[in-house]
């Protein structure tokens, strides 16, 4: 594996110092060359001049946030992280090789769930590279690389949970998406590492049933939203009964017997459960007539 070394260059500044007053002098002696007819000055300023090219084509610019990967005839040599205008060997091929953060969101992906159930899910993905080398060398096309294996993260990650949880102990992928950001992030950085690429962030963008199973899915959860509400209710005016029958007990405010206590009982779970208001009924007798 090919790992990255940063290669220190001189400054381009210098090599442009020395290389513009050559250029220069070499062009003044071919002119006098020229006016005077000495064949062998022309020679010596056009070899001059030739050299002088050549070393200049060496000069290249290198921006923030930015390396250059230099190769020579095929062999790595270095990686230029320093920005400003740099040289070195003119016969070093100089890739260049962004280092600024990126992000790309993926596809609407359509995979089955954990159980089974169509869904449609897609994400985002931050990432840099932070070794050019690797970058390079390790993988073909490294942005097409980080694409193909974020979509493909994606769809393990979509297989291995499921879209909703019955309940808090399972992880879902609509009722945990800090866990389920944090493991996407985990799985896409450990297929990109031979890249030379670095996950920032990774979070599901959107998620959703298959058109062909929506309505469907729909009803289900609202049928779960009312069960959920219902026993809610329930355990609430279960309460509420039992602390009514303490204090009446408690307080000495009426003696009831077992059948009235379940006609009181029965009563109240009436009007605290019912999803009408109960019509009250006045006693204008006793409790038990």
């Amino acid at each position: 594996m090919i790992r990255e070394t940063e290669r220190r260059v001189v400054s381009g500044f210098v090599g442009l110092g020395l290389g513009l007053p050559i250029l220069l002098l070499s062009v003044y002696g071919a002119i006098q060359a020229g006016m005077t007819g000495n064949g062998m000055l022309a020679l010596w300023s056009l070899i001059v001049a030739a050299a002088d090219v050549l070393l200049l084509a060496g000069l290249f610019v290198v921006n923030p946030n930015e390396g250059r990967v230099l190769q020579l005839f095929g062999t790595y040599v270095g990686t230029v992280r320093q920005p400003g205008l740099r040289w070195a060997n003119p016969f070093y091929t100089k890739k260049r090789l962004s280092l600024r953060v990126r992000n790309f969101e993926s596809a609407h992906l359509k995979v089955n769930d954990n159980e089974g159930n169509p869904i449609e899910i897609a994400s985002v993905v931050v990432w840099k590279v932070v070794d050019t080398a690797e970058a390079c060398f390790e993988v073909d096309n490294y942005e097409n690389y980080v694409h193909v294996q974020s979509e493909a993260a994606l769809r393990n990650l979509a297989t291995s949970y499921p879209y909703d949880a019955h309940d808090d102990d399972h992880h879902s992928l609509r009722g945990h998406t800090a866990k389920i950001a944090e493991h996407l992030k985990r799985e896409i950085q450990e297929r990109l590492a031979k890249a030379g690429v670095e996950v920032l962030e990774a979070r599901i963008s959107h998620l959703a049933y298959a058109p062909e199973i929506a309505s469907a899915m729909l009803q289900r959860q609202q049928a779960g939203a009312i069960i959920a509400a219902r026993q809610r209710i329930v355990d609430g005016a279960v309460g509420m009964v039992e602390m009514a029958l303490e204090r009446l007990a408690r307080n000495k405010v009426i003696d009831l017997d077992g059948e009235r206590k379940a006609a009181m009982v029965s009563n109240l779970l009436i009007v605290l459960c019912g999803e009408r208001a109960a019509q009250p009924v006045l006693n204008t007798g006793t409790i038990y007539q």
